[in-house]
């Protein structure tokens, strides 16, 4: 896989998935991924799409839609260091919204291949990755749940 992102670009010690990432975990990532671009408006995920990966914003925003039969829900608008898709990494299922680049975007993709490969390699830098996706997935259900408690309070009134 080639990257144009290198090991030294100060945005990936910013991230949050990646802050604990030492120099050499840093340059193995990289070294396994890869960077796509979208143009405006172009869809970078399908609903019901099979996946494989995550996608880790560089540049860019991205809205993430649920599509039901309807009408479009908005979810969520992501920013530089949002990543998305990670529900992929451990389920085969399809994936479960879409997501559309709102400006230009350029995204470091993550596979399961990556990751396993990178466990070889890396184990702890693995380890990190996986726990900060971890924290994050914890954080957007304790979100869901409070949206739901909140809905639930509402209709019982």
């Amino acid at each position: 896989m080639s990257s144009i992102i290198q090991p030294d670009d100060p945005r990936l010690q910013q991230f949050a998935i990646f802050s604990g990432l030492g120099h050499d975990e840093l340059l193995a990532l990289v070294r396994l991924t890869d960077t796509v671009t979208f143009s405006k408006g172009a869809k970078i995920i399908q609903a019901g799409d099979e996946g494989h990966c995550l996608y880790l914003l560089l540049t860019g925003t991205a809205l993430v839609q649920a599509p039901p039969p309807d009408q479009k829900v908005e979810l969520a608008t992501l920013k530089v260091g949002d990543f998305f898709g990670e529900i992929s990494l451990v389920d085969e299922g399809p994936r479960s919204a879409d997501v559309m680049a709102l400006e230009d975007c350029e995204l470091l993709r993550v596979t399961r291949t990556t990751i396993g490969v990178l466990a070889g390699l890396q184990p702890a830098a693995a380890v990190q990755i996986l726990s900060s996706i971890g924290r994050e997935l914890v954080q957007r259900l304790r979100t869901a749940n409070q949206k739901y408690l909140d809905l639930l309070h509402r209709l019982a009134r």
